[in-house]
């Protein structure tokens, strides 16, 4: 995530400013928001716009918008939410680092309003009854305020509808905030573009102890099942059968024993060829160059190629052949928080509608380095901001033609015009084909072997958490002569 220069304020002067400030307004103690909505948030660390931008960090679009951040996204939802619906909104905002961590806190009585898990989390709370549903209203693109509805891309839209608990389609109780594929990052000098166009590198002699996977059982199981079905998936006939989507899903969330056991296997020899089971630290040791590849959410891959090119080192990124998995977090209410409360919920909703705001969704881009599930509908500036990162200079000699109609239509390239297709191309240089542009806004073909992992019932549940136990803490063998 992208890492901005902080003021330091001394806590102390601060905690005297904001007393005074209270004396003067309010009067020992006394309060007169006895109308304010408090609103209790808890968000992914480091993944909203802070403020406190640079003044060379202002982003400047062709359709004249000007991008920048004083305060960041919480006051400005504060600011706004009074000026637009003339009542007073306190945001309580906090973070989690998991989204076990969440379900965990949530399960010790921590109480939240809203929320922003991940899909298989999102449909474990559909599942448990925890969520609130999202009003009509808030779905309606007419309505002024509504830049959810208005704004997200057709894609991931198609995604949200299509993917359902108790037949109730995610979209009924989730709006979309970030999402991405889960690749490889790798070093060009020392792993082929082959090589990491498959999930078995991490397996490769050649790269022993100079990988490193995510040290989360989801994570490393996808790949693992990537790998056992390997063949398979990329069969021609598998391919290329009319069923093919619906049953690379069946196979990549498969938690039957047989393949379990399998992956397990798999999982095991991955142990012992890889530098580590990482949950932060393959970012930084892929800049220093510790390992040559590193299993990585798309998001955090394009924080590393930044990062690594400051340093000279000019980093790739490759969603593996077999398959890759798509994910996406997404903002829900929660039944314990909005508790019926009507002023509850339309902070909640407009929040949603606020970081949706193209701008806003720009600001958050910018700020931690992930792709927004905003489009902008009507609004260009989203298209702009993908423009303005990665358009080829005027003086490129080499430059290539680089398609991403599918996310602001929701339509396949062969269902659109060729006018259609070329006001969502973006001109840029060859090396984006599988650096940052890649990374944050993948080609159509990649998006065709994307796979939602979802949420597992309790027996897939407990036989995978098995499996993972026996992987990271019980796999004694390797040490036996």
């Amino acid at each position: 995530m992208k890492i901005k220069s902080k003021k330091k304020i001394s806590y102390m002067l601060c905690f005297v400013l904001l007393f005074t400030n209270m004396i003067l307004t309010t009067g020992c103690g006394s309060s007169d928001s006895d109308d304010e909505i408090v609103l209790r948030i808890s968000n992914w660390e480091e993944y909203i716009d802070e403020g406190d931008w640079d003044e060379e960090e202002t982003i400047e679009l062709e359709n004249g918008t000007v991008i920048c951040s004083e305060t960041g996204i919480i006051e400005d939802f504060e600011n706004w939410f009074y000026e637009t619906y003339g009542k007073k909104v306190r945001v309580e905002y906090s973070t989690f680092g998991t989204n076990e961590e969440l379900y965990n806190q949530l399960s010790m009585g921590d109480t939240y309003d809203l929320v922003c898990p991940s899909e298989y989390m999102i449909m474990k709370m559909m599942a448990e009854d925890m969520l609130v549903p999202f009003s009509e209203d808030f779905y309606d693109p007419t309505i002024e305020n509504n830049y959810y509805a208005k704004g997200v891309s057709p894609y991931i839209k198609g995604v949200f509808d299509n993917l359902s608990i108790n037949d109730e389609p995610i979209s009924k109780y989730a709006a979309g905030y970030m999402w991405g594929t889960l690749g490889i990052v790798y070093n060009p000098e020392y792993v082929t573009e082959e090589e990491a166009a498959h999930w078995d590198m991490l397996l490769m002699d050649k790269f022993d102890k100079r990988v490193t996977i995510k040290d989360s059982v989801r994570d490393a199981y996808f790949a693992g099942n990537s790998i056992y079905n390997k063949e398979l998936l990329l069969s021609e006939e598998f391919m290329n059968a009319e069923d093919y989507y619906a049953q690379m899903e069946i196979i990549l969330n498969a938690t039957d024993k047989e393949t379990i056991d399998a992956v397990e296997d798999i999982l095991s020899d991955i142990k012992k060829n890889v530098y580590s089971f990482e949950t932060d630290s393959g970012k930084a040791d892929m800049v220093s160059g510790k390992v040559v590849a590193n299993q990585q959410w798309s998001g955090d891959a394009v924080y590393t190629l930044d990062q690594a090119e400051e340093e000279g080192v000019m980093l790739c990124y490759s969603a593996p052949e077999e398959a890759t998995n798509l994910w996406f977090d997404g903002w829900c209410m929660l039944k314990d928080g909005i508790d019926g409360d009507p002023d509850k919920q339309l902070a909640a909703e407009a929040f949603v509608n606020f970081v949706s705001k193209p701008e806003n969704a720009i600001r958050n881009m910018w700020y931690i380095g992930y792709t927004s599930v905003i489009s902008g509908g009507e609004d260009e500036s989203i298209l702009q901001y993908a423009e303005f990162l990665y358009s080829a200079e005027d003086e490129e000699e080499e430059t290539v033609e680089y398609p991403i109609a599918y996310f602001f239509t929701g339509s396949d390239e062969a269902e659109l015009t060729e006018e259609e297709i070329a006001m969502y191309t973006i001109t840029t240089t060859p090396d984006q084909t599988n650096r940052q542009l890649f990374a944050q806004y993948p080609p159509e073909d990649v998006m065709k072997r994307s796979v939602v992992m979802a949420y597992f019932d309790k027996e897939g549940n407990e036989r995978i958490n098995q499996m993972w136990l026996n992987v990271r803490c019980f796999d004694l063998y390797e040490y036996l002569p």
